[in-house]
């Protein structure tokens, strides 16, 4: 049931233009680290608008940018390039992560936009290397 949910949400991405973010090919090892996966209960494509909702255990993968993240919900907004996370969102980032109640990533510009819930904050965990300097330091030198 999965395989012919999964099999006809990436047809329905084909008229979309979006089928690598709902489909990839076993064949090319360098599409798949570059493709955006959304893995979800439920999953609706809109072909007027170009926007993606998925709802349910959401867990989204990004390898090409080392994003991971799970959330209530998701959608993806393909004209704006655009995805925003609702309901106890959880991004993951090269060690780096993120909390909140919403969160939208805008993918052109490699950023987040963190919102809490009414009443709470954001949290975020920073990885902080011992000497941010010596990585810029190493780079310099020939």
């Amino acid at each position: 049931m999965v395989r012919s949910r999964r099999l006809a949400l990436a047809a329905l991405g084909l008229s979309l233009g979006i089928a690598p973010l709902l489909w990839q090919s076993a064949a090319s090892q360098e599409t798949a680290s570059q493709a955006l996966t959304i893995l979800a209960d439920v999953q609706q494509a809109n072909a007027m608008t170009g926007v993606i909702t998925a709802r349910g255990n959401v867990q989204l993968r990004y390898p090409a940018r080392q994003i991971q993240a799970t959330a209530a919900q998701a959608q993806y907004f393909s004209r704006e390039g655009r995805i925003v996370l609702s309901g106890n969102v959880y991004v993951l980032q090269e060690g780096n992560s993120l909390r909140a109640d919403s969160i939208t990533y805008l993918i052109q510009e490699s950023k987040f936009v963190a919102l809490p819930a009414p009443s709470r904050q954001v949290e975020s965990i920073l990885m902080i290397p011992d000497d941010p300097n010596q990585q810029i330091i190493e780079s310099v030198q020939p």
